[in-house]
């Protein structure tokens, strides 16, 4: 007997080939048949006019905190992503260490600053019981609705062994020694691998490069060979170029990593702007002189345009752009003098537009920001209008609109900036991009940047997109490169495709409506911390596990995900 079987949607499998209509019948939360399903089932849909997918796979999520609070991983989930890669950039909540309790406070203020997480949703959302990271899997294992994998942060081995000279220090011999040993631990208890940052822009909670930006290449090079000796591993690796434009150093280093641990490495996220033609050959270049050297170089990009929440008043994008954050970090009644000094806003600009601004740049185009949330009776009326309209009204320098209508509202005001690579060049260079071996789709980095950016639903937009919109390539194609091929790249074994005696993480959507709401504004976090969300629009049901987790948009309450753990759940991708 089956438990559920589906019957007459139009299957599409994950593989790249031709649609058809078939049956799919599900049993002990397995696909048991796929065609023409007989026999009694305890429950049955008719799907016809529907589609049927492969669970998408998000290769770079931060669900590792949100998870205990959230097992469903909303929004995630409910725009059909049933798998998620954890542990990404370098930051993970384990190890800790059980003799510093202080560890704890300072992996969550780390987390709130250079992930936007709520540190009010960190202090009670999760249990904080763990010490090994053995333990901390141990912890969401039985109790999540997704499939969920780990990376192991470099920041927390790092914090781990040499305690606060993590930030700043260099590791002796024995250090050393112990860092690796602490891998090879949390990859026997199924850590997928590292994940490490050398980003000039990941700071911790006291304003200090992150733990990992100290590393020298040697540390890297015995944390990567570390990582070679595990089954079903990888690397996860963020670097200053990943914002821009690699250096050679930086090539050097990523080629190097990938080749001696003899696994696929990722970088997040490739962004491809028309205006910028010589950024993604430079960043692809990476990934072929990888393959030369025995490694695989990967680049995630993302699908769509991710919309970014951002403000005066808090930490944000603009906080980034160098010579910014000493002004933007000012309390704020001095932050708003400052802005409103003529002189301090044409240095700020002359910054932001400046080479060294690198992609920042984008963001120093001020006219193109739409206004979001107001506060205040001055600024009534101003919500989805554009600022270069409202400062030809007032007859004011775009900037010194922006500055004058956020400090009425004590810079609270929510800023739109209007992407800049939103024409018909740039999105006909992705769709050349995307065919390159060496790029995946995926870098939604969903769980972190909550109140920021809602990267989550790339996968119904997408879709979306390919159905009724832009149509740079068809549905076939377009579902391999959200389920089948990340998961080959992780190495997930049995999942990732509608196929006999394969795991059934399955999406039931409609064709004719699969689309993403508009990010909204909610408060459903511990300590009523605000996020944004949407709906998702076509999904008529999600299975992990062969369980139905959504129906039409709705959790069910059921739990039925597995933490992935490498090995078991994941076989070695060979980087050849």
């Amino acid at each position: 007997m089956f438990d559920h079987v589906i019957k007459g949607a139009t299957v599409v499998d994950g593989t790249g080939a031709p649609a058809r209509t078939a049956d799919v019948g599900i049993r002990d939360g397995r696909i048991a048949a796929v065609g023409r399903v007989t026999g009694e089932a305890r429950t049955t849909e008719d799907a016809h006019g529907l589609v049927l997918t492969p669970g998408f796979v998000d290769p770079h999520t931060h669900y590792d905190a949100q998870l205990f609070w959230d097992p469903y991983a909303t929004p995630s989930l409910n725009h059909g992503v049933t798998t998620v890669a954890a542990g990404n950039c370098g930051f993970t909540l384990a190890p800790l260490h059980p003799d510093r309790p202080e560890d704890a406070d300072y992996t969550r203020r780390m987390m709130s600053k250079v992930e936007g997480m709520s540190l009010v949703a960190l202090e009670e959302g999760a249990p904080w019981s763990w010490h090994g990271f053995g333990e901390y899997l141990d912890a969401l294992d039985g109790r999540i609705a997704v499939n969920a994998g780990f990376m192991v942060g470099h920041c927390a081995l790092r914090r781990y062994v040499m305690g606060p000279d993590a930030v700043g220090g260099q590791p002796s011999r024995r250090q050393l020694e112990a860092m690796v040993a602490l891998l090879h631990e949390a990859m026997d208890a199924g850590a997928w691998g590292l994940s490490t940052t050398q980003s000039s822009t990941h700071s911790d909670g006291d304003g200090r490069p992150v733990a990992s930006r100290h590393a020298e290449p040697a540390e890297l090079l015995a944390l990567a060979r570390a990582v070679g000796e595990h089954e079903g591993t990888q690397i996860e690796a963020i670097v200053a170029g990943c914002l821009d434009q690699f250096s050679d150093a930086e090539i050097d280093l990523l080629v190097e990593m990938s080749a001696a641990a003899g696994r696929p490495l990722n970088w997040n996220v490739l962004t491809v702007d028309a205006a910028v033609p010589e950024r993604v050959p430079r960043q692809l270049g990476a990934s072929e002189r990888a393959r030369k050297a025995g490694g695989r170089i990967v680049a995630l990009t993302m699908p769509i345009l991710t919309p970014m929440n951002m403000s005066l008043g808090t930490f944000c994008a603009l906080n980034l752009i160098p010579g910014w954050g000493p002004v933007l970090g000012l309390p704020v009644p001095e932050r708003i003098a400052r802005l409103r000094d003529a002189e301090v806003r044409a240095e700020l600009l002359r910054r932001a537009r400046s080479k060294e601004a690198g992609v920042f740049r984008r963001l120093a185009d001020f006219g193109r920001y739409v206004i979001g949330d107001t506060y205040s009776e001055a600024n009534r009326g101003l919500t989805g209008r554009v600022v270069r309209d409202i400062a030809a009204e007032r007859g004011q320098d775009p900037f010194a609109c922006l500055v004058e209508i956020c400090a009425e509202d004590g810079l609270r005001t929510v800023l739109w900036p209007m992407p800049s690579d939103n024409d018909p060049a740039s999105w006909a260079l992705r769709a050349e991009t995307w065919q390159h071996e060496d790029v995946l789709l995926g870098g939604s980095d969903a769980g972190a940047h909550l109140d920021r950016m809602c990267g989550a639903p790339y996968t119904t937009r997408f879709l979306g997109d390919c159905l009724r919109g832009r149509k740079l390539v068809g549905l076939e194609q377009a579902v391999k490169m959200l389920t089948d091929d990340p998961a080959r790249l992780f190495g997930l074994r049995e999942r990732g495709r509608v196929r006999e005696g394969w795991h059934a993480d399955l999406v039931l959507l409609d064709p004719e409506r699969i689309d993403a709401g508009q990010a909204r504004l909610v408060h459903d976090l511990p300590g009523d911390s605000p996020r944004l969300d949407s709906r998702a629009i076509g999904v008529r049901a999600v299975w992990v596990n062969g369980v139905e987790a959504i129906r039409d948009d709705v959790v069910t309450g059921a739990v039925p995900g597995r933490v992935l753990r490498s090995g078991r759940d994941t076989r070695t991708v060979s980087t050849r």
